[in-house]
């Protein structure tokens, strides 16, 4: 394994400055540029906390994904049970006489995060016709995603012993919205929703930043006296989109400033930027019984990454391969790669693929191989022979 150290790569690599953390009032925090997948910042983000509202993107993602599989509807209306007309907090002030379409329910739990509208989907879906049986399933689901710190009690974040979601569990399950189901995303960017007439005092979309002009089009807010006020939110900006995750905030003022500052400092403080072209070699490794004697290590593809917007001094970098490499060999044949340091963000590696073909050598290329193999064995001198062994202790008396 051969390790070369590579610094100053000014002339293949941008040149950057460390970028300053971001100084959070959340006590967690998540933040993450989508496009790229760089984690910007993550504070207790794997700490399983009371997510309030913000798990009824759990619920949002389960009905989604059984319309996408023809096992609910938007235009079928579902019935209201006592369990879920009994909530309270923010409602669509349903009651037992009611059939609402699945459509209005998705609307009632985005816009007006309506808890009622949560239980009536959550026992619609549900495997035993309860909203506990369906929180069991939310929990089974999560955990298929690669959501290992959350475990739901109820389908709407309504307080309750052992609900939990981590802040990173969050921003996964954003980007799974964002990704899986942009026909229904837009419904997070509705600022407002009237549902009969019933509720004028909850008719608006609690997301403090889709009216600030800062591309911000989701998610979801939260807020109970244990969590404090969170939002799981988003923004695109060009051809960018950041996702981030606030919680254990004291008021709806300092979420709504918490936010747009995140949204500001993700967005200026850095930019996606050309790293290296590919068919640039980085190394060279030998080549052992082949053609030729070496053969270029290159990236098999342009390579654009996440980087702080200042440039000061060049980044660090370390190639790793294998060598001698066996001929034949292949062009594009994985032989290493290249490890890019970024300070205060993660460490970008780069796979390395073999430039060009390298055949195995003929006669005369084997015969002087083999030679220079049995010199640089002699020029090394003999092995060190090895120690003797150790004469057996005498047994205590």
């Amino acid at each position: 394994m051969i390790r070369l150290q590579i610094a100053g790569l000014a002339a293949l690599l941008l040149l950057a400055l460390p970028a300053s953390g971001f100084e959070t009032r959340a006590s967690s925090a998540f933040i993450l540029d989508q496009t790229t997948g760089t984690v910007l910042l993550a504070k207790n983000a794997d700490e399983p906390l009371p997510p309030a509202s913000m798990s009824k993107l759990m619920t949002l993602l389960m009905a989604f994904e059984a319309i996408r599989d023809g096992r609910l509807d938007l235009t079928e209306r579902l019935p209201v049970s006592e369990h879920a007309m009994s909530y309270g907090g923010s409602t669509m002030f349903l009651d037992t006489t009611d059939r609402v379409t699945v459509e209005d329910l998705l609307r009632g739990i985005i816009v007006l995060s309506g808890n009622d509208a949560c239980a009536v989907i959550a026992e619609a879906l549900s495997p035993d016709g309860t909203e506990a049986g369906f929180a069991r399933a939310m929990t089974k689901r999560a955990t298929a995603l690669g959501m290992t710190n959350s475990t739901f009690v109820n389908s709407n974040g309504w307080p309750a012993a052992g609900h939990r979601m981590s802040m990173r569990d969050l921003a996964l399950l954003a980007n799974h919205l964002i990704t899986d189901f942009p026909q229904f995303y837009p419904l997070f960017a509705e600022t407002r929703f009237e549902f009969d007439g019933r509720a004028p005092q909850n008719v608006r979309n609690r997301n403090p930043l889709l009216a600030l002009g800062i591309g911000a089009d989701g998610l979801k807010t939260g807020h109970t006296s244990e969590a404090g006020y969170g939002l799981v939110g988003s923004a695109k900006q060009g051809d960018r989109r950041v996702i981030f995750v606030v919680s254990g905030l004291s008021s709806e003022r300092a979420r709504a400033e918490e936010a747009e500052a995140i949204v500001n400092w993700a967005f200026r403080q850095f930019s996606e930027r050309d790293i290296i072209a590919s068919g640039t070699v980085i190394a060279r490794a030998d080549v052992f019984m082949g053609a030729a004697g070496d053969v270029g290590l290159t990236p098999a593809t342009d390579v654009r990454a996440l980087m702080p917007v200042l440039a000061a001094g060049a980044l660090q970098g370390e190639v790793v391969f294998q060598s001698p490499v066996v001929a034949p060999i292949k062009q594009g044949t994985p032989l290493g790669e290249l490890i890019v340091t970024r300070d205060t963000l993660p460490e970008i590696r780069i796979p390395l693929v073999a430039d060009a073909d390298v055949a195995k050598g003929g006669f005369a290329e084997r015969l002087k191989t083999a030679a220079q193999h049995v010199l640089s064995r002699l020029n090394d001198g003999p092995a060190p022979a090895p120690a003797p062994a150790a004469a057996p202790a005498e047994a205590a008396s």
